[in-house]
Order: structure tokens, then sequence, then C-alpha cells
């Protein structure tokens, strides 16, 4: 229903407030959105919110990735 729709957006909008604010983590922001991390940074970038991570930190984090498969 529209009004589930719309706590729905108040939940996101609430938590990418808190996430800006340094209230809440990213890792936090996207279990309470029910969201990976990736979507969660996706969502964040919608709303001009820049990635918590540069290159070469995801860089970083493949090269663990593949070393434990």
């Amino acid at each position: 229903t529209i009004s589930r729709q719309l706590i729905g957006y108040g939940l996101t909008y609430l938590m990418i407030g808190l996430y800006r604010e340094g209230r809440l983590s990213l890792e936090k922001a996207a279990r309470k959105l029910d969201l990976s991390v990736s979507e969660t940074i996706d969502l964040l970038s919608e709303f001009g919110i820049k990635a918590p991570i540069d290159y070469d930190d995801y860089l970083k984090g493949y090269e663990v990735l593949k070393e434990a498969l």
C-alpha cells in the first residue's frame, strides 16, 4: 500500500541522514535497509554522498578476496 511505501521511503531517508551525520556506519545502514553494502553505496551515490572507499581500497579488497578463494 501507499502508506507502507511512504514508511519505507522515510526509513531510507532517515538512514541516509544518520549515515551522512556520522551517527550510523555503512554496515549498519545496509543492514537496517536490508541491502548489501555495495547496494547501499550505490544508494548513497544517488543522493550525492561519495563512497566511503576509494579505488585503491577496492583493489586491495579484491586482492584479499582472490587470495581467500
